[in-house]
């Protein structure tokens, strides 16, 4: 077991209840843990939701942390994968001044090059989303920000796991 930190999602099934992200999050807060990213979302059994939380963290920690989550009621299971077991993304979209689009042409290339799309142009403003990893949307941020971006935002981690999955099953029998 690793006793330095590192990047960990900690995925939790439950039932989506009000009040359930506040009691977990204190659970990370208690501990002074920073939260580096969130999504909540569905997961693929209905009714149960997908809570992917990404922290920096020991291991031994995070097992402490697993342990805790598991006492929510409304819990049904979870789990903790370093970024080597998962197969990830993160999504930014980027507002940019439709003039720059036509007058620059390195914009051109650079959407080219970063496989970014365009979501919508018109003739105030067009809209970049670029899907990848975390340092690929972050080096698009930094060449676009020369030019001026009015807007950015970008998601939390998601993540589905490289090894089959138990808790489908374990879901399964769950809703009967």
């Amino acid at each position: 077991m690793s006793s330095e930190k590192k990047l960990y999602t900690v995925s939790i099934y439950s039932e989506n209840n009000i009040g359930l992200l506040n009691r977990i999050s204190a659970i990370f807060q208690r501990r002074h843990i920073n939260i580096e990213s969130l999504n909540i979302s569905p997961s693929e059994i209905e009714g149960v939701s997908k809570f992917i939380f990404v922290v920096n963290m020991r291991e031994d920690n995070v097992k402490k942390i697993i342990g805790q989550i598991e006492k929510q009621v409304e819990v049904i299971k979870a789990y903790y994968h370093d970024l080597d077991e998962i197969i990830y993304q993160i999504s930014g979209l980027f507002k940019i001044k439709s003039e720059l689009l036509f007058e620059e042409p390195q914009i051109q290339n650079i959407i080219k090059e970063s496989y970014a799309r365009i979501v919508t142009v018109n003739k105030d403003f067009f809209v970049l989303e670029k899907s990848g990893r975390k340092e690929e949307v972050v080096a698009l941020y930094d060449k676009l920000s020369a030019f001026g971006i009015m807007q950015y935002t970008r998601s939390g981690l998601i993540s589905v796991t490289k090894e089959e999955m138990k808790i489908s099953t374990l879901l399964e029998t769950y809703n009967n």
